[in-house]
């Protein structure tokens, strides 16, 4: 009798974690539920370098997150324990216990938000930094209606109007500008969020798993990344079959300086699954780089495209790439009308992208290889510019 009940606790606390499967009861999702439905589905990273899920027979989730482009003593370790609301259990030395599911959070950047959106989990949202560049009609609508407030920009949050939203915790963004001073000194749980660390499309868009997790939404996360994935796989096996690699570069000249993506960045990766070749692809840098003029010339100057993508007031084009800079218009994707173009004005890129790097490829393979995709595509975020 004692083995038979300690089997049945250990099996209960599996379940409790995600470490077996269960039936679906409801197709709900009211923020705070006990128990949730998908609490039962289990967690595992297949390209998102930045977070670790470990079970415990307690029921409890270990899930510790670093700095995906670091590794070993250099990253900087978060410890956070996700324990089944309204069970009892010791939280390990060192993690952070935060209950599950959580009621409500505060989201500090549109590639979080992304992550609710996939899985129509806004209820669960009850702040933002700001609406800038967003378009979903039900985040903007619950602005208006007060049931997300706008808490304020990076450095200068405003803390009373954090304590109003009473959010379980907040999704931060550490490794950026910062300045959560004033959200520390309210005492809600800070949960880095490191998706825009990823170098892998997927493992950025992998990120709604993260999410999931403490919104008892894993089940249906799975389901949706894995759809993405096998998405994402598809396009890029279609590129793959491509007869040549067009060149590639981006940006534009800002303050004096050309600032491009290093050579082992999202883009960088997007452009190889793409089926074509970056100009910087042998760069050893993940992120932003300045570069002079002169030396952007040199690269790129008989690339065959070049992606921008800005917020220009009104209908960009090449007359007004032009006036922004005369020499734009010697490179050779400038004179064959060979610029590659998405305006964040008139479309969200950052507030849906990080979870559709499926679509993205998409519009990239149809300009790069019109020829293996259907003659009427229609692209969502990026185009050719005419």
């Amino acid at each position: 009798m004692k083995t038979l009940f300690i089997c049945v606790t250990v099996v209960v606390a599996m379940m409790l974690c995600g470490c077996t499967a269960v039936e679906k009861k409801n197709n709900g999702g009211t923020a705070g539920a006990s128990v949730p439905a998908d609490s039962a589905a289990v967690v595992v990273p297949r390209y998102a370098k930045g977070f670790s899920v470990k079970c415990l027979e307690n029921g409890v989730r270990l899930v510790d997150v670093a700095d995906p482009q670091k590794s070993g003593k250099k990253a900087k370790t978060y410890h956070f324990a996700l324990v089944p609301r309204g069970i009892k259990a010791d939280v390990p030395e060192g993690y952070t216990g935060v209950a599950v599911p959580i009621r409500s959070a505060i989201c500090m950047t549109s590639l979080q938000l992304s992550n609710f959106t996939a899985l129509g989990a806004h209820d669960f949202v009850s702040g933002l930094t700001g609406t800038k560049n967003l378009y979903n009609a039900d985040i903007l609508k619950r602005v208006r209606d007060g049931r997300i407030v706008k808490i304020g920009t990076e450095g200068n949050f405003d803390a009373e109007v954090v304590m109003a939203a009473n959010p379980d915790v907040i999704f931060i963004s550490p490794f950026k500008r910062g300045g959560y001073d004033a959200v520390k000194e309210t005492g809600v749980t800070l949960v880095p969020h490191l998706g825009y660390k990823e170098l892998d499309p997927l493992g950025q868009a992998e990120w709604i798993k993260f999410i999931a997790m403490f919104i008892g939404r894993e089940a249906e996360a799975n389901t949706v990344f894995d759809g993405i994935a096998r998405r994402y796989a598809e396009v890029k096996a279609i590129a793959a079959g491509a007869k040549h690699r067009p060149t590639v570069f981006s940006g534009e000249m800002h303050g004096g300086n050309w600032y491009a993506v290093g050579g082992r960045s999202y883009l960088a990766q997007i452009f190889r699954d793409a089926g074509a070749d970056y100009i910087l692809r042998d760069d050893d840098n993940t992120g932003g780089i300045p570069i002079e003029f002169e030396k952007m010339y040199a690269l790129a100057a008989e690339a065959d495209y070049w992606r921008i993508l800005n917020s220009f007031p009104g209908d960009f084009s090449y007359e007004a790439l032009r006036s922004s800079e005369p020499r734009n218009a010697d490179f050779k994707a400038f004179r064959e009308r060979r610029v590659i173009y998405c305006n964040m004005r008139r479309t969200p890129y950052y507030e849906i992208t990080p979870v559709q790097p499926d679509v993205v490829l998409k519009d990239l393979v149809a300009v790069f290889h019109p020829e293996l995709m259907p003659k009427d595509y229609k692209p969502t975020f990026y185009r050719l510019l005419r």
